[in-house]
């Protein structure tokens, strides 16, 4: 019984621990230079959200976005881009790339964000 325990304890840790690197990782590599050019990173999200409304669609376009960057595959208008510069692309590799961006999507899904009251039970 002990080992199992042990065992359930060690799997959660890990799984907790890596999605723990994945946001320092997104907050390094992605959301300090959005928060240094004053970038919100929510608002894009949800800009993202209107025009796609599918989380996997998100996913696909922010990777296409990040690999090729320009101001046809953006999502933002185009005098976005009086102020701010076109993105260099992404040199992380695609696995990691893919981690970032399902961070991303983790962090600013406005599913996560829901809570649901129970209902009262008589």
């Amino acid at each position: 019984m002990a080992k199992i325990v042990f065992i359930f304890c060690m799997a959660f840790f890990s799984l907790w621990g890596e999605n723990h690197v994945d946001e320092h990782l997104l907050q390094k590599a992605c959301l300090s230079c959005h928060a240094q050019q004053q970038i919100p990173s929510e608002i894009i999200y949800r800009r993202y959200l209107l025009k796609y409304s599918s989380t996997s669609v998100i996913r696909q376009k922010i990777y296409a976005y990040l690999k090729a960057p320009s101001t046809q595959a953006s999502i933002m208008p185009k005098p976005f881009f009086r102020k701010f510069p076109l993105k260099e692309p992404s040199e992380l590799d695609d696995k990691t790339l893919q981690k970032l961006i399902d961070a991303y999507v983790d962090l600013y899904d406005v599913r996560m964000k829901i809570y649901v009251v129970p209902e009262k039970t008589d």
